[in-house]
């Protein structure tokens, strides 16, 4: 399939309820969040890395679908498994000599693997791959509205050593957000996804991919911590011409979502009204909704 030839920018809506849809490891755990705002935060790191679970889950982690930043991965080792099919010898943090065959190099890891072909990677590791800049981008999402993370006390049923076993039970500690509606905006590149002389390949099955896991992800991705996470809307912007027929900004600007006027405390998708202006739309854009 040959890849893609238009410009998308997206904007992707999710929630979370009594959750903790992003913890901070350098804040004991707590939810992120803007100091300044009070509005919650989830790192781009973190939705790739559902979306990176997804496909493995449902493609079966095989190539062309195969995921480099896999759990436990050794990425030398990856490195290896292409210069051993294309029959090279690799010498420490060095790319083959000529352009040509290092970028058979990385064509063949963007090949194989979808999320080098989609997000990109920094491969200059001892066994070195290469570099590949991706044609799709992710925002941080942020919260529409401040966000008052809760400390939940919880109590140790069970013990780990013997000599505790007549000790009281261990107090401990976990974070949720009551509520928060987060907003995410995506970029999508075809000057990226190029063809395999100068791009990832980066095709429309690979983008038909990408929307079905933003609104299935979280199907997969349920724990303590994420029991109640769901995607709510992705509203795509797609332009005719590769390069654009009108500026990202000003396309999100048409999305507008606000609390209700007679909520006080949202507690649920339902107190947000979500309006998508279409009128006047600039030549060459249309609006496709395929999460709807």
């Amino acid at each position: 399939m040959a890849p893609i030839q238009n410009r998308y920018d997206f904007v992707y809506l999710f929630d979370i309820r009594n959750g903790n849809p992003n913890g901070d490891p350098d804040n004991g755990n707590m939810p992120r969040i803007d100091n300044d705002t009070q509005k919650g935060l989830v790192t781009d790191v973190a939705l790739k890395r559902k979306i990176r679970n997804y496909v493995d889950l449902t493609r079966g982690g095989e190539p062309p679908h195969a995921i480099y930043m896999r759990e436990k991965a050794v990425l030398n080792q990856t490195h290896g498994e292409a210069y051993k099919a294309l029959g090279l010898k690799p010498e420490a943090k060095k790319l083959p000599k000529g352009a040509d065959k290092a970028r058979e190099l990385t064509r063949w890891m963007c090949a194989n693997f979808y999320d080098v072909r989609t997000f990109g990677a920094v491969m200059t590791t001892e066994v070195n791959a290469g570099q590949v800049r991706g044609p799709v981008q992710l925002s941080f999402a942020e919260s529409i509205d401040p966000i008052l993370p809760q400390e939940i006390t919880i109590t140790r049923s069970s013990v780990t050593n013997e000599r505790d076993a007549d000790k009281e039970r261990t107090m401990g500690r976990k974070y949720i957000v009551p509520y928060g509606l987060y907003r995410c905006h995506g970029f999508v590149s075809p000057s990226l996804a190029g063809d395999e002389t100068k791009g990832t390949g980066f095709d429309q099955g690979d983008l038909d991919l990408l929307f079905e896991a933003l609104g299935r992800m979280f199907e997969h991705d349920r724990s303590a911590a994420r029991m109640e996470m769901n995607p709510q809307d992705l509203i795509v912007f797609r332009h005719e011409n590769p390069l654009g027929n009108a500026l990202a900004q000003k396309l999100f600007r048409r999305v507008e979502v606000k609390r209700k006027e007679d909520v006080k405390v949202p507690r649920s998708f339902d107190d947000y009204a979500v309006t998508v202006d279409e009128a006047d739309l600039p030549a060459g854009v249309s609006i496709l909704r395929p999460c709807a």
